[in-house]
């Protein structure tokens, strides 16, 4: 660690150049970035060194954001909040060099359900709190009543494992043992869970020790300036981008498939107003916290508006407390999108991605260009859990599933591709799952379904099989829509949905559901992961035809499927086009 009492190479702030703030910003920046690759390169569990469901960033010493690295885009409003949580609980002035704290609390604190643990630190220099690192990562194990603990059948908080009600962790540098005894003790792959913690806490140190450097560099208050400058910057940005849409008001309405309990549909609804160089998402209107497990706490709803505004501005713009000035988000207390304690949250991502399609939904008629038709649009989180048939220790699967993005004004959509929720993340490779796990992957492809046809033709869905080599597994899923499918635009179709299907190895009749929690399966048995096709963006029948046979040729597309949607008949044998039908024109 740097010491403290070198004297700075520049003493005064009161001079300082566009060049010289420039360097700063960019430093901050990749200091976010670094935290990010050191979290990844230390930690323990698949679901953040191969699927990087975590993000890692700075704050100020008031707890604004001031740059953040990203797996999980939709993570953009948790640090923050986290921060400000610990200055809200301890106060500053008791704040110490060395200090971590850990929350997980999906009602404060910047959570979103109980695996999603943050860790955060104050930054000192000189005695002085400059700022915060925090990071935020998917622990594969939290305890709770189910093995991987998320599920979808939970009825209360307290059945999703163990809660942390923004502790400290680490006093003055050292951790707190009866903290990490209470954790060992309550999680069912304790190494795992807590070599995840300090891979998080391996990313604050490194955070703390590049931002000492910088104030060392170039003075505390020319670093502090340059926040400022960068939290400036990005507001000035994005504000210039906003005053390029056209005033207005536009709405959108959806369903929520279910809670997985038994209720639903449940309506969802947004009213994003654009006004000069603000705009505003009220979700007034919005369904009830309902008892399953689907609810989303506030700081949820926030990160879906904040992933959006980037993507209706400037993707490029650094994420930070600036781009977020020109932005207010409305919702009542209780609703599905501000859920109140005890409600259960285990799946909340299924209703934030809900709040950021809502937004993109209203918006896409306005830019169309910048935001295509529906997508996939559910995590499709998946839980694999059982005893390794070679070792007998508890093996626990836990990742994502990639999908169908909607067809663009001037493009198709993106084939088997991750939800905007999970951003800049992944799925896990095929040979570390069935190396680490009871699994063995038949088939891996794109999913030929009906669905998504249009101009432009909605990307295609994926199908994964895992067939089971333990003796015995437990599966859980949520493929959240599964009834209500991926909107299309322009007159483009629907894409398809999402679902699960178990095979069985005894022959039994296939079943088929959008959410399962902790299902029976046998050895030989087969759990078959389909995602969605995107929808399709205009009418089918102005696709040109050469287009039409090469996604059938390309397997895109079925020669059943092009005539039916697209009007072009083809010769079985050669494909070539036998006939326009259906009211097509050549």
């Amino acid at each position: 660690m740097a010491k403290t009492n070198r004297k700075p190479l520049r003493k005064s702030a009161k001079v300082i150049d566009r060049f010289t703030l420039e360097i700063i910003k960019e430093g901050l920046v990749a200091v976010g970035d670094e935290m990010f690759v050191t979290m990844q390169r230390t930690s323990m569990s698949t679901i953040i060194y191969e699927v990087l469901d975590y993000a890692t960033g700075l704050t100020d010493a008031k707890g604004n954001l001031i740059t953040q690295g990203n797996g999980v885009t939709l993570f953009l409003g948790t640090l923050d909040f986290g921060v400000r949580s610990v200055l809200d609980k301890f106060g500053a002035e008791n704040l110490k060099p060395g200090d971590i704290y850990i929350t997980n609390d999906p009602y404060g604190g910047g959570g979103t359900h109980l695996s999603d643990v943050s860790i955060i630190a104050p930054i000192f220099y000189a005695g002085r709190l400059v700022a915060f690192a925090a990071n935020k990562g998917h622990w594969t194990e939290v305890g709770g009543m189910a093995a991987g603990s998320w599920t979808t059948n939970s009825t209360e908080i307290y059945q999703e494992g163990l809660q942390f009600p923004c502790v400290k962790l680490f006093d003055q540098g050292q951790p707190i043992q009866s903290l990490l005894d209470i954790i060992r003790a309550n999680v069912r792959t304790p190494d795992m869970s807590i070599g995840d913690m300090y891979a998080q806490v391996a990313s604050m140190r490194i955070a703390e020790r590049r931002f000492r450097e910088m104030c060392e560099k170039y003075g505390v208050d020319l670093v502090l300036r340059g926040i400022d400058a960068l939290l400036d910057y990005s507001e000035q940005l994005t504000r210039q981008e906003i005053r390029k849409l056209p005033d207005g008001v536009y709405e959108a309405v959806d369903y929520i498939d279910d809670d997985g309990i038994g209720n639903g549909p449940f309506e969802v609804r947004v009213k994003v107003t654009v006004a000069g160089d603000r705009i505003i998402c009220d979700f007034t209107g919005t369904h009830d916290q309902v008892p399953g497990p689907v609810n989303c706490a506030r700081t949820g709803l926030y990160s879906a508006a904040r992933a959006v505004l980037m993507a209706l501005t400037d993707p490029s713009i650094p994420a930070s407390e600036g781009c977020f000035r020109a932005l207010e988000v409305v919702c009542p207390e209780g609703t599905i999108f501000t859920c109140r304690r005890p409600a259960p949250v285990s799946t909340y991502w299924e209703t934030m991605l809900y709040a950021a399609d809502l937004i993109w939904k209203a918006m896409s008629p306005v830019l169309p260009d910048r935001l295509p038709s529906g997508h996939f649009l559910s995590v499709c989180g998946t839980i694999v859990a059982g005893l390794h048939p070679d070792s007998g220790e508890l093996f626990l699967l836990v990742e994502p599933q990639a999908g169908g993005w909607g067809a663009g004004a001037d493009k198709d959509g993106e084939n088997g591709l991750v939800c905007v929720g999970d951003g800049e993340t992944y799925i896990i490779p095929v040979e570390v799952c069935e190396t680490r796990y009871g699994v063995l992957v038949d088939q891996f492809g794109f999913d030929i379904a009906e669905g998504g046809a249009g101009r432009f033709r909605g990307g295609r869905g994926l199908v994964r099989d895992y067939r089971i080599t333990a003796e015995e597994a437990w599966f859980t899923g949520t493929f959240g829509r599964h009834k209500f499918l991926p909107w299309g635009a322009q007159g483009g179709k629907q894409g398809s949905r999402n679902y699960i299907e178990i095979l069985f190895a005894d022959g039994k009749r296939p079943e088929v559901f959008g959410k399962a929690a902790q299902y029976h399966l046998k050895k030989g048995d087969v759990a078959r992961l389909i995602t969605a096709t995107g929808g399709g963006y205009g009418d089918p029948l102005k696709r040109p035809v050469e287009m039409v046979v090469l996604d059938v040729k390309d397997g895109y597309i079925t020669a059943e499927q092009a005539k039916a949607d697209y009007g072009v008949s083809l010769e079985s044998k050669t494909l070539r086009v036998a006939n326009l039908v259906g009211g097509r024109k050549a």
